[in-house]
């Protein structure tokens, strides 16, 4: 099936494998590259020496192109782009807008720049800027999210771009792709999706809460760390919106000595980068601590299969998921039953 999406980055299908901080490893972005869709390894959990070494990684398991996906507000973009650069990495996808420097910098080793945005102002900007495509994600996706329904996001980023717009929020199926398409999209980004597949380093036991759990299960909350971030209700973030302002920030602190300890980061490196996410927001010290240490949250549970002491980022789409498919299984199942409702649709006129 081809579209806008799959001619830019040189894939088979329009399915994009989002990069989920811990889940995004060598193992499933090369077994999404194998499988003819775009995988992204993410690279926010990673030093920059595990970067460079993952990307040789994903290389040696497929020749297929794959992505690399950045923090545009981390204090070493500048040097892992060049990383990316100097590893021949086919596109490099960022969580917040970068800036027109970066892309800039990017386009001209014939990178292609494909940023992820959450409201229409935002693909404007950096489709002026130069970037090659944009992920649109709607409120229903998982993390840091917005509050405006995909299927109204979608259409209006379409209109008002004219470069390709991949969706996101909400899709897990073939039915979803069609949807998509029918809006004016390139192609759909999946991360829940691709984190309950076989090919997912994600513990057993953590698998086993996202498929047991309902649409309902699926909470935004402010208390990790004061912006709007979907994932399942759990012990912990119970445990959050119960606490006080001293007792959260006493739970701030423990998680980010646990993580300066596994990043080598200071104290004052991860302060700033808390304030950084502050996008404008007032935030108590404990919420800057959590967001600058959030990944140690998901490493909790991702990695540790501690459920009780991580956060387990989500989309509304789990509550739908039942099975544990290979990534090869699941875009085989996805473009099938993309033809499928294709054929079923009448005939124009």
């Amino acid at each position: 099936m081809a579209t806008a999406l799959t001619q830019l980055v040189g894939v088979r299908h329009p399915i994009v494998q989002t990069g989920m901080g811990w889940v995004a490893g060598p193992r499933l972005v090369s077994a999404t590259a194998e499988a003819g869709a775009l995988g992204i390894l993410a690279s926010a959990t990673m030093t920059t020496d595990r970067l460079r070494s993952a990307v040789r990684e994903v290389k040696s398991r497929t020749d297929a192109p794959f992505g690399v996906n950045l923090r545009a507000d981390a204090s070493d973009a500048a040097e892992r782009v060049r990383i990316v650069i100097e590893e021949g990495v086919r596109v490099a996808s960022f969580a917040l807008a970068p800036s027109r420097e970066l892309i800039a910098r990017l386009k001209d080793a014939g990178v292609v720049v494909v940023p992820s945005v959450g409201a229409r102002r935002h693909a404007e900007k950096v489709a002026a800027w130069g970037a090659d495509a944009v992920v649109v994600q709607g409120g229903e996706g998982g993390g840091h999210t917005g509050k405006v329904a995909t299927s109204v996001l979608l259409p209006q980023v379409v209109d008002a771009v004219a470069i390709p717009v991949v969706a996101a929020g909400g899709f897990h199926d073939g039915r979803g792709l069609v949807a998509a398409l029918a809006y004016g999209a390139a192609g759909i980004a999946m991360g829940t999706r691709f984190l309950l597949t076989s090919d997912s380093t994600v513990p057993d036991a953590v698998k086993a809460r996202y498929l047991a759990a309902t649409v309902d299960d699926v909470t935004v909350t402010t208390e990790v760390d004061g912006l709007p971030h979907r994932m399942l209700r759990s012990e912990l973030v119970d445990s959050l919106e119960r606490s006080g302002r001293a007792k959260a920030l006493l739970h701030a602190v423990r998680h980010a000595a646990a993580f300066r300890g596994l990043s080598g980061m200071s104290w004052a490196q991860m302060v700033r980068d808390g304030l950084a996410m502050r996008h404008g927001r007032e935030l108590t010290w404990s919420q800057v601590l959590l967001a600058a240490n959030t990944p140690m949250l998901l490493r909790a549970s991702m990695v540790e299969g501690r459920t009780d002491l991580g956060v387990m980022a989500s989309g509304q789409v789990a509550g739908l998921i039942d099975d544990l498919p290979s990534c090869a299984e699941l875009i085989e199942r996805i473009m099938a039953e993309a033809r499928d409702t294709l054929r079923g649709l009448p005939p124009a006129g």
